[in-house]
């Protein structure tokens, strides 16, 4: 028979309590900490495509009313009769003027967004709900062929997507000069 001995350190092996604890505690701040960022980095994606959406949104309403008025004429901002061109060096809400295809069209500035009428029709909104327009505004220029001016309109938006935290306000600003040259020049 042999005798067996056991030392005291085979019986030893393993964390003891506080280390246990120890660990837990600094894996739990570690992982507070990780969630939070993770949890922003979401947050700021969320945000960044409802900007994008926004914005492409916007940019099409932007290029259509361009496009149309590029190949337009006649200008007239505000309000009376929109058959007579009409300066507006001051900015107003309303543009009007001849399509291509000689309909009337008008855009204006209506409860936080962007609206279109062609002809005597209604009014259609041209931007999407998501997007706040707070204002927007027509300058025209040259609008009479009396004048030795190329005419040109100058739209001026502003607005908003989202809210709180989210919200992401941005200004646009375009040029559009119309395409057939003035009869005076």
């Amino acid at each position: 028979m042999k005798n067996f001995q056991f030392s005291i350190f085979n019986f030893q092996k393993g964390f003891t309590l506080i280390e246990l604890m120890t660990a837990i505690a600094i894996f739990t701040i570690v992982m507070t900490i990780s969630m939070g960022s993770l949890l922003n980095i979401f947050d700021v994606n969320r945000k960044s495509r409802s900007l994008k959406t926004v914005l492409n949104n916007l940019n099409l309403a932007v290029e259509s009313m361009s496009r149309e008025m590029r190949f337009g004429r006649n200008y007239h901002c505000g309000g009376g009769d929109v058959s007579i061109p009409q300066n507006c060096s001051s900015g107003d809400i309303i543009i009007s003027f001849l399509s291509s295809d000689g309909a009337q069209i008008t855009y204006r500035f209506n409860n936080a967004s962007i609206e279109k009428k062609v002809g005597t029709g209604s009014y259609l909104a041209v931007t999407a709900p998501e997007i706040v327009i707070d204002d927007l505004v027509f300058y025209a220029q040259g609008a009479s062929s009396a004048d030795a001016l190329q005419p040109k309109v100058v739209m001026k938006i502003k607005s908003h997507a989202g809210s709180g935290k989210s919200r992401s306000d941005f200004t646009l600003q375009t040029l559009v000069s119309e395409r057939t040259l003035d009869r005076a020049l």
